[in-house]
């Protein structure tokens, strides 16, 4: 278990409510508590900005209607009209991610920064991204393992590559998610142990992580924002993949 001043301490997982279910700890924790609040967290911004929706959007319209359009934009763009359909998935993922990352610089544990969730989303990516290529291919989407123009020659060893290519997948899809957010608050966490220590003793040592903080979080946020992005548009080109199959 992670110490009270450790750096990773921000990560540890907490039961609030003990449950188990067939052998199974389906415990309720401070992770799962702030799942929810995300949630409920966007439902409220969404609801609240399009409630009243006029012609000439106020603040939380606009706000809506951007993420909205923004979503839609890089849909068509990386899946063309076909993609349309898959709207809903984009746009939750898209908010999701991006309301646990942020809300993770504000003192709540950040639940991108667990791979086990991370994985769960990005498995969940892959699943859909699969079914939809069956169901929109058939048994021709196993083409899609043999890249065009490869000699038979090669097919062999070629066939392998890309089946582990694929399956590597919700394996990279997910690190990148949960490494990225793991360095950030870790930094952010260990420069703020350092204005501790060192404030106490030599105030002109302490006041450089004191200076640094504010640019880290900056730099949090934006890495917070540019994370959900890069999830979201890989999840449109596997599924560009997967509706438009080039093979």
């Amino acid at each position: 278990m992670a110490e009270a001043h450790s750096p990773l301490a921000q990560f540890e997982i907490k039961t609030l409510a003990d449950f188990h279910l067939g052998g199974i700890d389906a415990s309720f924790t401070n992770a799962s508590l702030i799942m929810v609040v995300v949630v409920g967290l966007i439902t409220l911004f969404i609801v609240a900005g399009m409630r009243n929706a006029t012609i000439v959007p106020g603040r939380f319209q606009g706000m809506v209607e951007f993420f909205y359009e923004f979503i839609a934009n890089l849909l068509k763009e990386n899946t063309g009209s076909a993609g349309k359909q898959f709207f809903p998935l984009i746009f939750s993922l898209f908010m999701f991610i991006l309301g646990a990352n942020l809300i993770g610089l504000f003192g709540a544990i950040t639940v991108t920064s667990h791979i086990i969730v991370t994985f769960a989303l990005a498995f969940m990516v892959i699943t859909v991204v699969t079914v939809v290529g069956f169901v929109k291919h058939g048994t021709h989407y196993f083409s899609y393992f043999a890249p065009a123009g490869a000699p038979m020659w090669l097919m062999p060893l070629m066939i392998p590559l890309e089946v582990i290519s694929y399956l590597i997948r919700p394996i990279s899809l997910s690190v990148r998610l949960f490494a990225n957010m793991v360095a950030g608050h870790v930094m952010l966490g260990v420069l703020g142990t350092f204005v501790v220590g060192l404030g106490g003793l030599f105030f002109a040592l302490g006041a450089i992580p004191l200076v640094a903080i504010p640019m880290i979080f900056a730099l949090e946020v934006l890495v917070a924002l540019l994370q959900a992005y890069v999830f979201a548009i890989l999840t449109c080109i596997y599924l560009n993949d997967a509706i438009h199959l080039a093979h």
